[in-house]
């Protein structure tokens, strides 16, 4: 199984955003000693619970830090961007990091009106995305012709790969560019299987990719125990929770502190659906669920999502999932480094 990355550079109560973006960097060091193939990072804006607001800036921090791992974006959001400027930042990375870059696009604009405003934009922008991907795709591979005589240079002709994700049309637009589809699991997954079916039937084959391929991305927990894995998830459903009632995303708070909380009964609704959500087990229980994810799918690879208050829990979950599934041995992983994440 093609196992992958995204980390969203989560704040912890008590810790700063410098803190979390040095940890994204050492996470992905891990990551890459661990057999991941991909490690991406998102775009964020004035969210206090995410340290991520420009992912082109810590992709190329992350790409120096390591040595083979693909490193990209899920994603940037484009409808916040010039097409030019997004194909010319990516040009650069792929000038530095030759055959390691990815370049993961979404379609979403800021989380709140004050946000839109301050970038310029409105939610109509997001109506606009298939229109950006194509023009950027045109200044990808020279073919763009709305710009006479504008070039994006240097990325014209290195063929970074674009990825899809998946929101509202995005799995048909993927399909009709020939691009790769990155689309989110969730339980009662008819919508997400109609979606990929459509995708895989409609497909055009395209010098970026002659056939479909699917990145499924699933918030996966593994621990010594089923009990311990829940825990590991504690954190940002409650984080998800509150966002939903109040509007922002908070820094991740210590599993205990989330279990003792007094939460209103819409708190609560919203905090048990987003556990419910997500995949959790010892090591070989999610696995075989994660095993059993990929047979539904019929994805290519699973990017994992997942996030935690405990940073060492978490870099062990994903140590017991590469374990089993990229056939690695378990590595006893320095306390220093940990204490670093």
């Amino acid at each position: 199984m093609r196992l992958s990355v995204l980390d969203r550079s989560r704040t912890r109560k008590g810790a700063s955003h410098a803190d979390a973006l040095r940890a994204t960097v050492e996470f992905a060091k891990q990551a890459e000693a661990l057999g991941y193939h991909r490690f991406w990072v998102s775009e964020h804006h004035s969210v206090p619970g995410v340290a991520g607001s420009a992912p082109t800036v810590l992709a190329a921090a992350i790409a120096a830090a390591t040595d083979h791992i693909r490193v990209g974006t899920g994603g940037v959001m484009l409808p916040n961007h010039q097409p030019l400027v997004v194909a010319e930042q990516f040009g650069v990375l792929e000038s530095l990091f030759p055959g390691r870059i990815d370049m993961g696009l979404g379609r979403s604009v800021g989380f709140t009106g004050g946000v839109r405003q301050a970038l310029g934009r409105d939610r109509e922008d997001a109506d606009r995305f298939g229109e950006q991907v194509r023009e950027l795709l045109g200044f990808l591979d020279g073919s763009q012709r709305a710009h006479p005589g504008v070039h994006a240079y240097p990325a014209e002709g290195l063929g970074v790969p674009p990825f899809i994700l998946a929101t509202g049309t995005g799995a048909d637009l993927a399909a009709e560019l020939g691009l790769p589809l990155v689309i989110g699991a969730v339980r009662g997954e008819q919508r997400m299987l109609d979606a990929i079916g459509r995708y895989r039937e409609n497909f055009v084959p395209s010098h970026w990719s002659p056939y479909p391929y699917v990145v499924v991305s699933a918030t996966v927990a593994a621990a010594e125990t089923t009990e311990e894995a829940e825990r590991l998830l504690v954190s940002e459903a409650w984080s998800a929770a509150y966002s939903r009632t109040h509007g922002v995303f908070p820094p991740l708070l210590p599993t205990a502190e989330v279990l003792a909380l007094d939460m209103t009964a819409k708190e609560r609704e919203l905090f048990t659906h987003a556990m419910r959500d997500q995949i959790r087990g010892t090591g070989d229980e999610a696995a075989r669920e994660l095993t059993g994810l990929v047979e539904r799918t019929g994805a290519d690879e699973v990017l994992l999502s997942t996030s935690g208050y405990d940073r060492s829990e978490l870099l062990d979950s994903y140590e017991r999932l590469a374990v089993r599934l990229l056939n690695r041995s378990a590595t006893t992983t320095n306390a220093a480094t940990v204490s670093q994440m």
